[in-house]
């Protein structure tokens, strides 16, 4: 009889064993349950939610930036989304229909869009930034595959925003761009970027478990917020005229690196205007605007083009006004002046002897002065008048290091401005042994007039500001304030006093040095007849490393206030490496200065006071006094303070140069004609470059002719006409109006 234990024995283990690998599968089970309910369970929600519901986004309108007179200077224009619904396209003769199609009309590849078709949504995007023009063609297009083909739903549009600057490469500097995304990426585009962008809107839409859009199942609509807007303290008008006059300057002095001027309320600190020449246009910013250098980039070895365009891009789009630094030169000479008057250590007594150079200390190589004979004894006035260097030399050593570098602190010119524009530099200063403001002998010889440390043309307009504004120093500013949609004000700035630098008393002595400087000294070029001026020159040399004949460039600055009885506004104008028949700031940048001046001080509704001189010398409209009595129409001349001569022998005026309106110097002369004379009395145009006010003017008288004066207005032998509206040998009718250019033609620094 067979035994039956060991098959029982085994069943049982068997089952045992089972069971085991049972409870072991059902635990690993269980325990991965609980895993995933607990730890995994917001992303698997999160995973579950993506999978039911479609996101897309909705463009924000990035905000406008307005002039601080409400003139639109950036602002996002619509444009369209053009988007396709590859689940309406039943058939492939469909998709390659839709395909073809727009890719025609938007100029795209037909196999890449097809590819788009193929995929089952609601909501695809085919292309960005799309004109109405463009979009007119689309609509067309969906209507007539609608008519032909019964293709209905599959292509739809949406708007979209494209950031465009309506005034072109006006202010682009500051203003700067944005990027294919709508991004700032340079000038008040990125610095306020936060607050033009807005909030994107979303639509999310259910879909099924192969990821098309059931809108009808649940659709859901947030809409987007638009960006704020930005109206700044730049002024249109006056920024029109800075980039003009500032392009002028450029082109006459054939001005190698570019130039610039800033214009900032002295008050306030808010900046009117700041022009950077040669700038770009906002709406091509990657396009080269110096015709010059894109042809020199055109004609280089391939291999080499992209880095050139690169770094020709970067340099237009940086801000020179603050992200160059430059070695201030002579314009730094009123902050000097303010500092030794501040710390009593000069008087009206003192007297500061030029021989022409100055030895600064033992042992030094003497430092010379632009006047090779000297200026002689001289008064802190005069000195700043005749921008000796001499003088400064002794004035840096009244003061000594500590001092020095103590009013060069508090005059910002240690720190960033911090203006809301981004790139602004530091300055560079003496550092030596690693001490900031450790300075050798060497160096306080040469810093009191602006040598051999560098600082931004932003600081610099603001320390001449300060000496406007009472010894106070202002934080610069652009941005006035930021508005919803609505024009509800979500900020606003407040003119903010950094510190008080000098007292009101020093201030107000140094500011009737400048002005003083502006009507007799070496800024008379800066001056405007009927306006008080005060102004100070700069020439100033810069070593650069990539001069290969191992000379120093020059830079033309030249700074100035007005009015000086009540100061409102700064200016600056600035020039790096004029290559022209002067460098010197008095001939270079003095004339932008004065241009600038001429046109915003009336458009600032500032009075004109002139002086008794200025007034024998101002223009008068004549009449017209054909058909008058040769009696009457004398006596109108006579009246408007014009001398008037009668050609023939009628009784009649029948003809008059110059001819009626036109503008005539007190104590010109008016022709009056009583017959046909007038076409044969000419005369021949003179040469009056060279000559003096004076000189010019008994010329005139001579030849038969008037001149109005333009330019610098002074009866000194050094200021000389420069320019005349008409040239010389040409023949014009008696008493023509000639208008001619003075300028002062002078080495001060």
């Amino acid at each position: 009889m067979a035994k039956k234990g060991p098959t029982v024995m085994l069943w049982r283990r068997s089952l045992i064993v089972l069971l085991v690998i049972l409870i072991a599968g059902f635990g690993s089970v269980t325990a991965r349950l609980l895993y995933l309910q607990t730890y995994m369970a917001p992303e698997l929600q999160k995973r579950a939610v993506n999978q039911q519901l479609a996101d897309t986004t909705i463009s924000a309108k990035r905000g406008s930036i307005y002039d601080r007179n409400g003139k639109v200077l950036a602002q996002s224009a619509t444009v369209w989304k053009i988007v396709i619904a590859p689940i309406f396209l039943e058939t492939d003769e469909e998709r390659h229909i839709v395909a073809d199609g727009l890719a025609k009309i938007l100029e795209l590849d037909s196999e890449e869009l097809y590819k788009k078709t193929l995929k089952k949504s609601y909501y695809i995007e085919v292309k960005r930034q799309v004109e109405t023009e463009t979009r007119d063609k689309v609509l067309e297009f969906a209507k007539d595959i609608k008519s032909k083909y019964g293709i209905v739903q599959a292509i739809d549009t949406v708007e979209d925003f494209k950031r465009s600057y309506p005034l072109n490469e006006f202010a682009g500097s500051v203003l700067g761009f944005v990027g294919s995304d709508s991004q700032g990426l340079e000038g008040l585009e990125a610095q306020y970027d936060e607050y033009l962008t807005g909030k994107p809107g979303r639509i999310i839409t259910a879909q099924n478990a192969i990821g098309t859009n059931m809108p009808y199942q649940y659709q859901q609509k947030i809409e987007a917020q638009d960006g704020y807007n930005l109206t700044l303290t730049l002024d249109e008008t006056i920024q029109r005229i800075m980039e003009k006059y500032v392009k002028q300057a450029i082109v006459e002095n054939k001005v190698a690196n570019r130039g610039c001027a800033i214009m900032v309320n002295v008050k306030t600190g808010a900046v009117l205007g700041m022009a950077v020449e040669d700038s770009f246009d906002p709406n091509d910013p990657f396009d080269i605007a110096d015709e010059k250098t894109k042809k020199e980039i055109e004609s280089l070895p391939e291999n080499e083009q992209d880095q050139a365009t690169s770094d020709a891009l970067t340099k237009q789009w940086r801000n020179k006004a603050i992200s160059d630094t430059y070695t201030p030169g002579s314009v730094f000479k009123p902050v000097t002046t303010a500092a030794v008057l501040s710390e009593k250590l000069v008087d009206d007594d003192t007297r500061f002897n030029c021989t022409g150079s100055i030895i600064p200390y033992e042992g030094a190589a003497p430092i010379g002065c632009h006047l090779f004979s000297g200026h002689g004894s001289q008064t802190l006035t005069e000195a700043l008048m005749n921008s000796c260097n001499p003088a400064y030399v002794q004035m840096g050593f009244m003061l000594g290091a500590e001092k020095f570098y103590q009013y060069y602190v508090a005059f910002g010119f240690s720190e960033k401005t911090g203006i809301d524009l981004p790139g602004e530099s530091e300055d560079i200063f003496f550092d030596q042994d690693g001490v900031e403001g450790k300075m050798y002998d060497i160096d306080l010889a040469v810093a009191p007039f602006g040598q051999n440390f560098q600082i931004t043309p932003m600081q610099m307009i603001m320390a001449i500001s300060a000496l406007a504004n009472d010894g106070k120093l202002m934080q610069p500013y652009t941005v006035s304030q930021i508005t919803d949609s609505d024009g509800n004000v979500i900020k606003s700035t407040e003119p903010t006093v950094k510190r008080q630098v000098i007292s009101k008393d020093v201030a107000d002595q140094v500011l009737a040095m400048l002005e003083q400087n502006a009507i007799s000294g070496g800024a008379k070029n800066g001056y405007v007849a009927g306006y008080r001026i005060g102004g100070k020159t700069g020439t100033s040399e810069t070593h650069r490393d990539n001069n290969n004949d191992g000379t120093d460039d020059y830079i033309a600055s030249f700074a100035g206030i007005a009015p000086c009885d009540d100061p409102e506004i700064a200016l600056l104008c600035y020039f790096d490496t004029p290559l022209g028949d002067s460098y010197y700031g008095a001939s270079v940048a003095g004339p932008c200065f004065r241009n600038i001046m001429s046109e915003v001080l009336p458009y600032l509704g500032v009075e004109k006071k002139y002086s008794e001189s200025e007034l024998e010398n101002l223009s008068t409209q004549i009449s017209a006094y054909g058909g008058m009595a040769v009696d009457e129409a004398s006596a109108a001349v006579s009246n408007a303070e014009l001398k008037a001569v009668i050609k023939g022998d009628g009784d009649t005026v029948i003809s008059q140069s110059p001819d009626p309106y036109s503008y005539v110097p007190k104590g010109g002369t008016v022709i009056l004609y009583t017959d046909d004379s007038a076409e044969s009395d000419t005369v021949t145009v003179p040469d009056f470059k060279g000559l003096s006010m004076s000189q010019a003017s008994d010329l005139a008288t001579q030849s038969g002719l008037n001149i109005t004066i333009s330019g610098t207005f002074s009866s000194d032998d050094s200021v000389t006409a420069e320019v005349q509206s008409i040239e010389k040998g040409k023949v014009v009718s008696r008493g023509t109006v000639i208008t001619v250019t003075f300028e002062q033609k002078s080495n001060i620094m």
